[in-house]
């Protein structure tokens, strides 16, 4: 009997930051880049208004939110889209542009999900040569050719922690070709201070071949509700509109991520949260002889190869005090976990651990 078959993609599936391991009682989840503080108050209570509106489709456009993120952050409301998560720009853009054989160009250890919706759409991943795990403006434009329709740089970049700084970002839009569409992620970029960092939105909001995507999973908390948008010139923007899912952000994430956007006083609570801990941490892995990047995003890349055990030997241990880290497989990063920042309890019961297991 023949059988309806599945067309066979060669993907990697995506997968996700552990919440249990071995069945541990009241994990410390530190593995999946959540927030440490949670969601705004407000925008809780918001959600919750919601529930008795349940059973009505939510804005097809999500004009309401587009309306706040537009006078937030200066910008036009007919050139944002919102999504279910950032990934669904992602999706939307490789589905846009994308035919059998185009090229995309994704920085060595970036975000995997760039591949998989790239391959989707049957075009060929070319993968960039990062330096010391940063993305490289040299190698992205070694792997340009005539075919190259895109190319994804997160800033800062996940499972990394690095970035590049302003000028490399102007440097590398400059050197790409004027029909090639740079995506730029912005997902992590709330958590940085260094001086010579710029958002994507900020460098290229004037852009015409530039695309900008945000999430609501890491700085507002909103993770569980699957929120995020895009930033484009309103061609793409429209040409987007016209393949997206109908009512694609549900009714709770609309309400909730327009609260958050509001709540600038958790916020940067939540911001100053990270910096302090972030400075913490780092100095606690420097006497560990752990490798790491600079303080920046809300989570570290822990390499072993200097430390007293390896990082499968440190996982198991962290995994017996109920901290439950990200281990890099999926990225092919050796010897190295990726450590999400937590709240306080979290993060000093993770630096006591850390220095029994390591000093």
């Amino acid at each position: 009997m023949n059988l309806p078959k599945p067309i066979k993609f060669e993907v990697e599936r995506y997968v996700g930051g552990l919440s249990q391991f071995k069945k541990i009682e009241n994990p410390i989840k530190l593995s999946a880049n959540e927030s440490a503080l949670g969601a705004s108050p407000k925008a809780i209570k918001t959600f919750e208004k919601e529930k008795n509106k349940v059973f009505k489709y939510p804005e097809d456009d999500s004009n309401s939110l587009r309306e706040v993120l537009s006078n937030e952050f200066k910008i036009d409301s007919k050139r944002i889209i919102c999504g279910s998560g950032s990934d669904q720009i992602f999706d939307l853009t490789c589905r846009l542009f994308l035919n059998p054989g185009d090229e995309v160009i994704v920085t060595e250890f970036g975000f995997i999900m760039y591949k998989i919706y790239a391959s989707l759409s049957k075009a060929k991943v070319l993968l960039a040569k990062e330096k010391n795990f940063k993305a490289s403006v040299e190698e992205i434009i070694k792997k340009v050719s005539k075919k190259t329709k895109i190319v994804f740089v997160a800033n800062p970049n996940n499972p990394t922690g690095t970035y590049l700084s302003k000028n490399e970002m102007l440097d590398l839009r400059k050197k790409l070709r004027s029909d090639i569409l740079l995506v730029v992620d912005d997902a992590y970029f709330e958590f940085m201070n260094s001086d010579n960092f710029s958002s994507g939105l900020d460098l290229f909001k004037d852009s015409a071949n530039v695309l900008v995507t945000r999430t609501f999973s890491k700085i507002y908390g909103l993770a569980g509700l699957r929120l995020g948008w895009g930033y484009a010139s309103k061609e793409i923007i429209e040409s987007m509109y016209k393949i997206k899912p109908p009512f694609n952000v549900n009714r709770s994430a609309l309400a909730a991520g327009i609260e958050a956007i509001k709540d600038r006083e958790w916020t940067n609570r939540a911001i100053d949260h990270n910096t302090l801990w972030a400075k913490k941490i780092f100095s606690a892995l420097k006497e560990c002889n752990i490798k790491t990047n600079e303080p920046g995003a809300n989570f570290f890349l822990m390499n072993f190869n200097e430390a007293k055990i390896n990082s499968d030997e440190a996982f198991e241990k962290l995994a017996a005090n109920k901290l439950i880290v990200r281990k890099m497989t999926q990225y092919n990063i050796s010897n190295s976990l990726r450590l999400t920042i937590g709240n306080k309890e979290a993060n000093e019961s993770l630096i006591k651990s850390m220095r029994s297991i390591l000093k």
